[in-house]
């Protein structure tokens, strides 16, 4: 059984920064593809950063380049979203979503991973 558990998420001021974890369990992280998502209130669900391609390239919505990092220890089977600068538009519920296989190309679909966590929530405000 696949499970993905994240933790991190909190209230935060604009201009700090958080640091989101998701530990997998079932499944190894090393050979498939882990992204990470949120979702707004009344808005749809959106790629925020996705890793694990053919090619190697590592996907970032254009809203969060140069202020959130993706990285994951496959030895320790766990993501990791490294958010600073936030501000009060990165407010959401954080999801992350695992496959097994990669991902052709730099994308960030929800529809492409088969795996998800119970959402953390990120709450950015003064």
């Amino acid at each position: 059984q696949v499970q993905l558990v994240e933790s991190g998420g909190g209230s935060e001021q604009p201009g700090g920064s958080l640091r989101l974890s998701c530990s997998v369990s079932g499944l190894s992280l090393g050979s498939g593809a882990i992204g990470w998502f949120r979702q707004a209130p009344g808005k749809e669900r959106e790629g925020v950063s996705c890793t694990g391609s053919h090619d190697g390239s590592t996907y970032y919505a254009n809203s969060v380049k140069g202020r959130f990092t993706i990285s994951r220890d496959n030895a320790k089977n766990t993501a990791y979203l490294q958010m600073n600068n936030l501000t009060a538009e990165d407010t959401g519920v954080y999801y992350c979503a695992a496959r097994r296989f990669l991902i052709t190309g730099r994308t960030c679909h929800p529809q492409q991973y088969d795996y998800w966590g119970q959402g953390t929530q990120v709450t950015v405000s003064s």
